[in-house]
């Protein structure tokens, strides 16, 4: 039986106290009811002997401490789940927001999952194409890694969530694949943007979208990522779909958690965040992976903007720490109107090796990535040696690197948002910009792999 309780004694922005309660657990979901009968929902947040801190989704507005009624409930806050979750669109709460039907649930679940055992774990070794050759070839996506995107503010993030949502598939398989969209803290112009996006390139019909706006209560940022992730996993390990969610963007999550330990009054760590933020993330970034036994596969690809661009900054620097490498934006590429500005030279795919090669990509595959990142290295220096000597300075083989880092930029590196290049094309597109070097400087590629597909003048 239900217990219900008058006993508020405080209210401190989104998180109340309630005095005198028994048998409370952690993470319980409570509901409060206001003096004039309106009705909103809460969790607790901590328990502190007979006192319960409870965290109110929709704002604290409007309470009277001595005729508010709060009721625990007795489980945790969950998610309705199904198959037909394929093509809707929900809040950042998981309710159904797109004006259809609600949903039919199959079964509903907890949203904070379970840890997923390290034995029964696979390794993540399986190619994932995101049509974006910067991604493919040189920093390859695989089934069950968790590889972030690090930008900074007024960068095209969004532009190239929408096209990884648009264009990811898993390439010479009939097995399904499904995207989970989880928009944390953004706001209603680029909601819009994204909700017409995949409305009109037909992205919608295998993607699960969950959606927390700006303007909504700070406290729902810390669930959307968990419904979406509950979600994925549901349609990865229960139905055995290869699952790839993209979270943009993970520094508001950050800071509504610093929002949330501000208002319980915890001693802060780095930069105001708390101590547990590390923790925190690694709760959600290592809910990716592949079973076994299991067909399905949770991929993740996390967006973050870098507050002043500081890749110390701690949201960026723990995110880099639990996960599988970064992709960069660079602001020096989109101000040269490159689209989109992915800095190869620092970003990082640990795991690229395992989801390459003949049988997974192409057997030229490593070779061309290899050569392609030392190339443009080195043409990157040539170009800073001739701002500081000029151009005279350069021999005719740092002339060469020159030409082909502006060509590389250029033709490989500014797709647009809406090329999608097969890895085979952009490892194409990778020998034809090779040429362009004299044979004798490819040095990373053997031989006989160059006699067979390095392409002959004329």
């Amino acid at each position: 039986m239900l217990k219900e309780y008058k006993t508020v004694s405080e209210v401190v922005g989104p998180l109340m106290t309630v005095e005198g309660v028994e048998g409370v657990k952690f993470d319980e979901l409570v509901e409060i009811e206001l003096q004039n009968g309106e009705r909103r929902q809460g969790q607790v947040l901590e328990i502190e002997g007979d006192k319960a801190i409870v965290q109110i989704f929709e704002g604290s507005e409007g309470i009277n401490l001595p005729d508010t009624k709060v009721r625990f409930l007795g489980r945790p806050l969950s998610l309705d789940v199904s198959e037909d979750m394929i093509g809707r669109t929900f809040d950042g709460m998981g309710r159904v927001n797109d004006g259809g039907p609600d949903l039919i649930p199959e079964k509903t679940l907890d949203i904070n999952g379970k840890a997923i055992n390290p034995v029964a774990r696979m390794y993540p070794d399986e190619f994932i194409q995101t049509g974006v050759s910067t991604i493919d070839h040189l920093n390859t996506l695989v089934r069950g890694q968790k590889l972030p995107v690090f930008s900074a503010s007024g960068l095209p993030h969004e532009e190239l969530a929408a096209q990884i949502a648009r264009q990811a598939q898993v390439v010479g398989t009939d097995e399904e694949f499904a995207v989970v969209f989880a928009a944390v803290g953004i706001t209603h112009e680029e909601a819009e943007f994204f909700m017409n996006d995949f409305k009109e390139t037909g992205a919608i019909d295998r993607s699960v979208v969950f959606i927390n706006l700006a303007d909504d209560p700070a406290i729902e940022r810390i669930a959307t990522p968990r419904m979406a992730l509950t979600a994925a996993e549901y349609l990865a390990f229960e139905k055995d779909m290869h699952v790839l969610i993209i979270t943009t963007d993970m520094t508001n999550y950050a800071n509504a958690l610093r929002e949330i330990s501000a208002a319980r009054r915890e001693v802060p760590g780095r930069r105001g965040y708390p101590g547990y933020l590390y923790t925190n993330l690694a709760t959600l970034y290592e809910r990716a992976g592949r079973l076994e036994g299991i067909n399905g596969s949770v991929t993740q690809i996390p967006i973050l903007t870098m507050p002043e661009e500081d890749i110390t900054h701690p949201i960026p620097d723990l995110t880099g720490y639990i996960t599988e490498g970064q992709i960069i934006l660079s602001r020096e590429l989109e101000n040269k109107g490159i689209e989109p500005p992915i800095d190869i030279l620092p970003s990082l795919s640990r795991l690229k090796d395992e989801g390459i090669g003949e049988g997974k990509t192409r057997e030229d595959h490593a070779p061309t990535m290899n050569q392609i990142f030392a190339a443009y290295a080195q043409g990157k220096e040539a170009k800073e040696l001739a701002n500081v000597l000029g151009e005279a300075a350069l021999s005719e083989s740092d002339k060469k690197y020159v030409a082909f880092t502006d060509r590389f930029e250029e033709e490989y590196v500014n797709q647009g948002s809406y090329t999608n290049r097969s890895i085979d094309e952009s490892i194409e597109l990778g020998w034809d910009l090779l040429k362009i070097l004299p044979r004798e400087e490819l040095k990373r590629i053997k031989d006989e792999m160059l006699d067979k597909y390095l392409p002959k003048e004329g």
